[in-house]
């Protein structure tokens, strides 16, 4: 089974990239859940979702998990999150951040020993530059795709754009440069 936990805040998009996500590893035959905890309702407030991938069907509705991967689409939250919390040797960290990958770590005493672990994106400026706003999820995604080799990218954006069908051709367009941009940007 892969687990999936996100870092975020209300707003950035974190509970519909864990769907869309969902929605794209459903397509494949594997089973999937896709949920969130909200500490407050509020937009801005600190919040998780949650991602389990499996061949098999899922019986596990705990929200503990032992991460496979830890995505962090508010910069901020590497630093006030428990990120590294219930993880494993092999846990992989995606971080959103304008910081170099040596200048997060410094920062960041949790992470010094997972340096091999620990990739970072600006997701924020990405998501900025392409669909206009402060949109992180589907950067994420894209840099998901590059370190996990979960999905090739081209039949991940295919399957995108199905999940985003309901957006304007643009807004579609858009998401499918940044999910690309963060897919080659990632380190």
């Amino acid at each position: 089974m892969i687990e999936i936990r996100w870092h975020s805040r209300a707003g950035q998009g974190a509970v519909t990239g864990a769907k869309g996500l969902g929605t794209v590893v459903a397509t494949t035959g594997k089973q999937v859940q896709a949920y969130a905890l909200y500490g407050s309702a509020k937009r801005g407030a600190a919040m998780n979702a949650y991602n389990r991938i499996d061949d098999e069907p899922i019986t596990n509705h705990e929200t503990k998990m032992n991460p496979d991967y830890v995505l962090v689409i508010d910069p901020a939250l590497a630093f006030t999150d428990d990120i590294t919390k219930n993880d494993k040797p092999t846990t992989k960290y995606i971080i959103t951040t304008n910081l170099s990958k040596e200048e997060l770590i410094s920062q960041i005493p949790a992470l010094q020993d997972k340096a091999d672990r620990v990739y970072t994106v600006d997701a924020i400026q990405i998501s900025l530059d392409t669909i206009g706003r402060s949109m992180p999820n589907t950067p994420i995604l894209g840099a998901l795709m590059k370190v996990s080799g979960m999905y090739d990218l081209d039949f991940f954006l295919d399957n995108m754009k199905k999940v985003l069908s309901k957006f304007p051709q643009k807004i579609i367009d858009a998401n499918m440069e940044a999910i690309t941009r963060a897919y080659n940007e990632v380190k």
